[in-house]
């Protein structure tokens, strides 16, 4: 599933691309995909123009000059193209927004969603969500409060998305690595100083991410060499009997409260 870094990036291309481009034309292959009827989606669109994206843990808002917004959740296997229709990869689209001769693909939206609100309708589907982590007011102080009087596994609350914002999987076993922290660490056992190297690890892991595209297995548009390029900069996740980079140790894979979990037994602990 996309998360943090993923978004992120697709948000700074599209940023690039289609701010302020007329949508042209609308393609809907999946109606369970949107959320009103497809004519009604469709007439919204024609004409109307992007004039912000904005990330919102792992969801993009498509800001539209007439004040209503589009919201993306790419869920598990969603992905974005965006090029002609020579350039596009062998995928099944969900739907398509066309800027001219350049169409978006909205791509593997089997279970992602991309729902035409309004500006109190979107507030309200994300206002559960939790702090970015990222975010200019977050520093280690904050951090600390919030993980006081949690308790549970370390994964667990870095993926609860009412807690912390566009952590996944993926950047769960990155970000517990890169702190020397075991996923299944209780939080309540954690120190000053593993909360600090924890909060050093989230703002290293996730930047560091962003800025090379994240994982992603296909790239945005023709010419793109950046999305995608964390793919061989991941230390554990899904490098299970691998050895660890840091003390030469086997890497290993487990479940953890129903999630696959990736993790070095040698250089990680509890805290």
């Amino acid at each position: 599933m996309p998360e943090f870094p993923e978004m992120e990036n697709y948000r700074r291309l599209l940023s690039k691309h289609i701010v302020n481009l007329p949508i042209t034309g609308v393609t809907v292959n999946r109606d369970k995909s949107i959320n009103v009827e497809q004519d009604i989606f469709i007439k919204s669109l024609i004409g109307a123009r992007v004039v912000f994206v904005e990330r919102r843990g792992k969801h993009l808002v498509f800001h539209l000059h007439d004040g209503r917004r589009l919201l993306l959740h790419l869920m598990l296997g969603g992905l974005l193209f965006f090029g002609t229709e020579e350039e596009r990869p062998d995928r099944s689209t969900q739907v398509e927004l066309a800027f001219g001769d350049r169409i978006l693909y909205f791509m593997g939206l089997r279970l992602g969603y991309l729902h035409l609100l309004s500006v109190k309708e979107t507030q309200a589907a994300l206002a559960k969500l939790g702090p970015e982590l990222l975010d200019k007011r977050m520093n280690d102080k904050h951090f600390a409060e919030l993980l006081k009087g949690r308790r549970g596994a370390l994964k667990s609350l870095l993926v609860n998305q009412q807690v912390f914002a566009g952590i996944g999987n993926c950047y769960a076993d990155e970000i517990a690595y890169e702190a020397a922290l075991l996923p299944s660490a209780p939080v309540q056992g954690l120190t000053p100083e593993s909360i600090a190297r924890l909060y050093s690890a989230v703002r290293k892991v996730l930047s560091e991410a962003a800025d090379i595209g994240g994982y992603m297995e296909l790239p945005f548009m023709a010419g793109d060499t950046v999305t995608g390029s964390y793919n061989d900069r991941c230390k554990v996740y899904d490098r299970g009997g691998e050895t660890c980079e840091r003390c030469g140790g086997t890497i290993v894979k487990a479940e953890l409260s129903g999630r696959k979990v990736f993790y070095c037994p040698e250089c990680q602990h509890d805290h």
